[in-house]
């Protein structure tokens, strides 16, 4: 069976199409074969005061079509925007890797793999903002992070 495959534990909630759905006491796992469906589990939400930097706007705008809060038009647009201005930051092999995985998925519609493939870049982005807070210089980081 393809489609999404969800693996939730207990009382884990998630979200699809704007509704909220809560996991009963056991672990289960969900096939979510509607290829339109937005899904969203809710302990990967980031909550718009912590989408403060780079990475987690752009996973933002993702999450806000997945919980119906944006139109995915309008928000192909600046995510597109935003990968390619992430990728003048994270030079490295593995992080190209999550861009181009990003860009994929958003051209295709795809906004929870597109958001999957940008928090992969959130470590590294905490890595390079604690280079920078530290007074070196970031750049000298980026290539390596």
């Amino acid at each position: 069976m393809s489609g999404l495959v969800l693996k939730l534990g207990p009382r884990e909630r998630i979200m699809i199409n704007g509704v909220v759905m809560e996991n009963g006491d056991r672990r289960t796992r969900i096939n979510i074969v509607t290829p339109e469906a937005n899904v969203l589990r809710l302990r990967d939400a980031i909550h718009p005061e912590d989408a403060k930097t780079p990475v987690k706007r752009v996973c933002y705008v993702a999450q806000l079509v997945l919980a119906g809060e944006a139109d995915p038009t309008e928000a192909r647009k600046q995510l597109l925007s935003g990968i390619e201005q992430l990728s003048q930051v994270f030079l490295d092999e593995d992080s190209r890797k999550f861009l181009s995985d990003a860009t994929d998925a958003v051209v295709e519609g795809r906004f929870y793999q597109a958001m999957r493939a940008l928090r992969g870049l959130i470590p590294r982005e905490t890595r390079l903002l604690a280079v920078g807070a530290d007074g070196e210089s970031a750049s000298g980081g980026a290539a390596s992070a």
